[in-house]
């Protein structure tokens, strides 16, 4: 009976809206992190050797905003469910390792690294996909467009890191 007090607290009122404009906030703080980044790289990035299927750079904005959108309604779906546990540490990781990103790819142009952290973050975010399937399927349909960009991304930073190292 307990769990279903604490699931009534967690999901009903307002307390349920702040909780989604936390995993907002938590969502904006890696894109900020990486958004630092990327300033002043523009030029750098177009003077990059890339391979024919790289997407123009004005690309990236509005498909990232759309991602951590879905991001974040995912994670927010999975608390509502169950609270803080491991599919929302899980959620957490992925998030910190896509921080992390674009500070070494275009920050410090460390192509390979980033490469290597890129894996690192693809496998953690199917961490959160399988965990999330087991709470919420919705939150699991949202996180699937993110884990396929990722995987566009990752073979993106693989042919720029081989083209030119």
């Amino acid at each position: 009976m307990e769990i279903t007090r604490n699931t009534d607290r967690r999901t009903s009122g307002a307390r349920r809206w702040w909780a989604l404009a936390g995993f907002g906030a938590a969502t904006f703080a890696a894109a900020a992190i990486g958004g630092l980044g990327v300033r002043g790289t523009s030029a750098e990035y177009q003077n990059l050797e890339q391979p024919a299927w790289a997407p123009p750079s004005w690309l990236f904005g509005p498909v990232w905003t759309v991602l951590y959108a879905l991001i974040a309604i995912a994670g927010w779906l999975v608390w509502r469910r169950v609270g803080f546990g491991p599919a929302l540490w899980a959620w957490v990781v992925h998030l910190v390792l896509n921080a992390i990103w674009t500070p070494l790819f275009f920050g410090a142009g460390r192509y390979g690294l980033a490469f290597a952290e890129i894996v690192a973050m693809w496998l953690a975010i199917g961490v959160t996909v399988a965990l999330f399937r087991r709470i919420s399927r919705p939150a699991t349909l949202l996180m699937l467009p993110y884990w396929a960009w990722v995987t566009f991304a990752a073979a993106l930073n693989f042919a720029i890191w081989r083209l030119n190292a």
